[in-house]
């Protein structure tokens, strides 16, 4: 297994910013400063939205994905993130994880790196709910029902791998906003949202204690890279053009 801890004592981020795109930026941010070497420790964060937002993936056509009329309707803002996969919706009781760590020199698989960050959030969250396993590429399940969907961004020396624990959100919403994808995993065989997602319904503090116990992360990191979260944010996330590009 890919030993993702390769700079010794992982570093618990406790920094949360007021809306999913300053948040979103501000992993963008860590992530560049890691692939430039500015960071020398692995960074582990969470973060919560406190209202809902539609997250799209980066190569994730918006029209095929997304209710724009809905969404408009019910005031949800659309966001576009950096990393791959299909789109989501964060809100209150979804709970945002992310981890930033440096590639070692031999530049492993893609698979290796989706093993090695989900069997330890697995096992840790296997301590408070029964049978949750990986499913699919990146996901997290609960008796087949999806309870964490998760992607990666590489940059040639780092990488950004983040995702969500569902904890009480609002499904019905997701139902509301989203379409069926375009792209689904085996194991969801064809199921329609309300009856594919659930809830861990253990609330943020265990959901943290597990993520921290999962990648060890216990030491504090006080960094706070403002100026670059300021420009991620004027060239990608404020624009319209970033979020309706596909």
């Amino acid at each position: 297994m890919l030993d993702l801890f390769q700079h010794s004592s992982p570093e618990w981020l406790s920094y949360e910013l007021s809306n999913a795109a300053e948040n979103l930026a501000l992993d963008e941010a860590l992530l560049d400063e890691m692939h430039d070497e500015m960071l020398g420790r692995c960074v582990v964060r969470t973060w919560m939205s406190s209202e809902p937002v539609v997250i799209v993936g980066s190569s994730s056509r918006l029209q095929k994905e997304v209710d724009c009329d809905a969404c408009n309707s019910l005031g949800v803002q659309i966001v576009r993130r950096s990393s791959g996969g299909a789109t989501v919706v964060l809100g209150p009781g979804c709970l945002v994880w992310s981890v930033l760590f440096q590639l070692p020199a031999e530049f492993p698989s893609i698979e290796s790196i989706h093993t090695s960050v989900l069997s330890p959030l697995a096992r840790e969250l296997g301590a408070f709910v029964f049978g949750i396993r990986r499913a699919g590429t990146s996901d997290l399940v609960v008796a087949d029902r999806k309870v964490s969907g998760n992607a990666l961004r590489i940059k040639r020396r780092a990488v950004l791998y983040h995702g969500t624990l569902l904890d009480s959100l609002d499904l019905e919403l997701v139902s509301r906003v989203l379409k069926h994808p375009p792209r689904e995993p085996g194991y969801r065989a064809g199921r329609e949202h309300a009856f594919f997602l659930s809830n861990l319904c253990l609330g943020r503090n265990v959901l943290e204690l597990a993520i921290r116990r999962a990648f060890q992360a216990n030491q504090v990191c006080s960094h706070r890279p403002q100026q670059r979260i300021d420009q991620i944010l004027s060239q990608r996330y404020a624009s319209d053009e970033w979020t309706e590009r596909l």
